[in-house]
């Protein structure tokens, strides 16, 4: 099943394309939104595989939404206007429906979207994976960053700060901690806190509840506590 959202300021237009994501057995609806801002908040958190968004908003179109976003959830454009058709298919969406659209229009944009994704899915298993290191841009270029030489990563709203052993400055990047998560050697690190994940093999000092790297004081939050604490115990004489 695919995690699904809709985006859209026109109360009947969300309605309309949340009932067909409801009536789809494929798809899940996982949030619907009247603003573009608060659809961004509830992706740094949630993954979400196919998004439905209008063009026309206030505040942040459906196009300036797109642009940021990470690659990942499959977009496709729900809107009353055509002239916006050939700035989609530059954002490399899925597809454009015009309003109003029938199910059958929906159901055609969903197909596409499913092949992308299973098509994407085959080639993610195909290649090995890669346990030593990723390459995040930063400063307009590409850096790799070995996971044995990170310490922890903070993450902000809109951006991480990757912090080494290798250099006192950290690294910045334009991406989300969740997505950060999802590369990362499971068996090395671990999410502590909202807005932290350590390397576990680069802890030294716990106190008070908290973990120590330097003068930095890392939080373990309620969420991820049980879990933590296991790791310690597993290694506890």
């Amino acid at each position: 099943m695919l995690n699904a959202i809709a985006i859209d300021d026109e109360p009947l237009a969300l309605q309309l394309v949340s009932g067909y994501i409801g009536k789809t057995p494929e798809l899940k609806l996982i949030g619907r939104f009247d603003n573009p801002l608060d659809a961004a908040d509830f992706l740094n958190e949630n993954r979400a595989d196919i998004i439905f968004v209008d063009i026309q908003m206030p505040e942040l179109t459906g196009v300036e939404f797109t642009r940021l976003l990470e690659k990942g959830p499959k977009i496709i454009f729900t809107t009353a206007y055509e002239k916006y058709a050939l700035e989609g298919y530059k954002l490399e969406i899925v597809d454009y429906l015009l309003k109003p659209f029938s199910y059958e229009e929906f159901l055609s944009a969903v197909r596409k979207a499913e092949r992308l994704i299973r098509m994407e899915q085959k080639a993610r298993v195909n290649v090995n994976s890669n346990d030593k290191f990723l390459f995040l841009k930063s400063d307009y270029k590409i850096r790799r960053i070995n996971f044995n030489d990170i310490i922890f990563i903070e993450g902000f709203k809109d951006y991480a700060k990757i912090v080494t052993q290798s250099s006192s400055k950290p690294v910045l990047s334009l991406t989300t901690l969740k997505l950060l998560e999802s590369k990362l050697p499971s068996g090395r690190f671990m999410r502590v806190h909202r807005s932290f994940i350590v390397n576990l093999d680069r802890i030294d000092t716990i106190e008070k509840g908290r973990i120590v790297f330097g003068k930095t004081y890392i939080p373990v939050s309620e969420q991820y506590k049980d879990a933590f604490q296991k790791y310690l115990d597993r290694n506890f004489i």
